[in-house]
């Protein structure tokens, strides 16, 4: 029997995640295959990189990695620096030239969203672009413009009130990491993960430099990739609205779930359909 105390929240916990994993598994490789009976997964399939986004890390693509595992993609999850959105784009750039060849399909979550768009047009063999809760920006646009001109939970006069700022090694004058605070990441970021869950992937979550917020994008590959978007509409950090405009503006397909932030986690499923649909529709150049 699991006990009251700390230790039986952790055995809690653990439990959860394992069962949740175990059940994700048992379901994805039906659900995939009958996909892949319907004709939705091609016969030549593009590398598929995942890119994370800020209070994240790679393992929160997980569920969706394993689904396209299973369906026989090739997956590639690396971590996102998050120092800036000029620096985390030439990262992308330096990965996708050296690590990947053939045709990739880029998928972002959240700030992740606005480095693919930064970083697509780099290498001539990205073929598509996948948005989940993701931030779309044209050029010119911050990643803190667009929550500034929103209702997103996160814009807030005094920044303290949900984050921990943390300085770093070498940060630039006024420059700070940023978590979220716990009761933060649970209510606003992970609104429909269990508690749980929520509290051991914000115990893992990766920072934001503040002044990542603040870069303006330089390129904006959705004018000249095709696009899709799964919109998130229970998203209390990117607004279902916001999400909606800079969808329409990117002329993204839209697929949308009643989902928190975390749609990759919470409905996983979903966004793997979106993943392959994208996946059959781009060109398959070698």
């Amino acid at each position: 029997m699991i006990g009251t105390g700390t230790r039986g929240v952790a055995l809690r916990a653990a439990a959860l995640l394992a069962t949740s994993a175990l059940a994700l598994t048992m379901l994805l490789p039906h659900n995939v295959a009958s996909a892949a009976a319907e004709g939705a997964v091609p016969q030549a399939k593009p590398t598929i990189v995942l890119v994370h986004g800020a209070w994240a890390d790679s393992s929160s693509w997980a569920p969706v990695t394993l689904a396209l595992q299973t369906a026989g993609f090739t997956v590639l999850v690396p971590p996102n620096p998050l120092r800036g959105l000029t620096f985390d784009s030439e990262y992308w750039t330096a990965f996708l030239q050296q690590a990947t060849t053939g045709p990739v399909l880029l998928v972002g979550h959240s700030y992740g969203g606005a480095v693919i768009t930064n970083a697509a047009l780099s290498d001539p063999d990205v073929v598509g672009l996948v948005y989940v809760d993701a931030f779309v920006p044209d050029v010119g646009e911050s990643v803190g413009q667009i929550v500034g001109g929103s209702t997103s939970a996160l814009n807030v006069a005094d920044p303290t009130t949900l984050f921990s700022l943390v300085a770093y090694p070498g940060a630039p004058a006024g420059d700070f990491d940023a978590y979220l605070k716990p009761a933060a990441f649970r209510s606003l970021f992970a609104g429909d993960v269990s508690k749980p869950i929520a509290d051991a992937l914000g115990a893992g979550q990766k920072p934001i430099a503040l002044s990542a917020l603040g870069a303006p994008a330089t390129s904006a590959a959705w004018k000249t990739l095709p696009s899709w978007y799964v919109l998130g509409t229970a998203d209390q950090v990117l607004p279902p609205a916001t999400q909606a405009q800079m969808a329409a503006r990117a002329g993204s397909i839209v697929t949308k779930v009643n989902a928190s932030h975390l749609a990759m986690i919470s409905k996983p499923l979903v966004v793997t359909k979106v993943i392959i649909t994208a996946a059959k529709a781009v060109p398959h150049k070698n």
